[in-house]
């Protein structure tokens, strides 16, 4: 696997951003400047991922390309797009997004998101997104959610059939999907049935932990490597068996400071799958 962050740390230039990721140990990165950067400044961060030998692993987009709003839902369309053509310009592992939510807040939780009319909604906007887009080196994948779909591997299938396009992929954020106390308590059971649905179509993950509170009712907090119970051996040697070169994206600390601390820790433990 190749570690890498979901942050570019504090920087000044792309050559200096390349050169701390290098130095740092890190083998993939998450591109960090959008479409709406000017090409100039796109080819440079480019370049510089390519002369220290980064791996781009993953184009973001996080927006609500489903949402009620006639506005918002347009724009979201427009930057998907825009950010999966980007993407397949740096041949990044892929372009990711979460389904999206039916209420205020963009990725936010709410009982409509659960409706047949959702799903057949989602569908249509990947479907859209990728016919649109037309990506040849990479690929359109969606992150998995507590509360918005897919919220488990079998669902992620099934949206894998459902879209039925090449360039649609998976994004593997098991902790987003560690949702009962059956997945929680028994996390190597879960983290392979994971990995034998959707192991093929996997395109990169997110690494973090996750542990129970201790207060009524069942609580469940994401946490940074180590601080919780995941299986992250496990897991690091699933994703390997996979694919040797899989990102394994550190993700969602508050400071360079953090992010530091947890990829040394990161190596440290998981030093026999890099």
């Amino acid at each position: 696997m190749k570690i890498g962050l979901s942050s570019p740390l504090q920087h000044g230039s792309p050559e200096e951003w390349a050169g701390n990721m290098k130095r740092l140990g890190c083998e993939s990165v998450v591109f960090p400047i959008d479409s709406t950067a000017d090409a100039e400044t796109i080819a440079r961060y480019a370049a510089a991922a390519g002369k220290e030998g980064l791996q781009i692993a993953e184009v973001g987009i996080w927006r609500n390309a489903i949402s009620l709003s006639e506005q918002e839902r347009h724009q979201a369309m427009e930057y998907s797009i825009r950010q999966l053509q980007l993407a397949d310009r740096l041949h990044a592992r892929c372009c990711v997004n979460v389904i999206g939510s039916m209420g205020e807040r963009w990725d936010g939780g709410y009982a409509e998101n659960f409706t047949k009319k959702v799903w057949d909604r989602a569908v249509r906007m990947i479907q859209e997104v990728i016919d649109t887009a037309k990506p040849e080196h990479t690929y359109f994948t969606i992150e998995p959610m507590p509360w918005m779909y897919p919220t488990g591997p079998e669902e992620y299938l099934k949206l894998l059939e459902d879209v039925n396009r090449e360039r649609f992929a998976v994004h593997m954020d098991v902790i987003n999907m560690i949702n009962t106390p059956e997945r929680y308590f028994f996390p190597e059971k879960f983290v392979e049935h994971c990995f034998a649905l959707l192991g093929d179509r996997i395109r990169s993950c997110h690494i973090k932990d996750i542990r129970l509170g201790q207060e009524f009712t069942f609580q469940l907090k994401e946490c940074a490597c180590g601080e919780g119970v995941f299986c992250l051996e496990r897991y690091a040697e699933l994703a390997n068996e996979v694919d040797p070169d899989m990102p394994m994206m550190i993700e969602h600390l508050h400071t360079d400071q953090e992010y530091l601390q947890s990829l040394s820790y990161v190596k440290s433990r998981l030093a026999s799958y890099l």
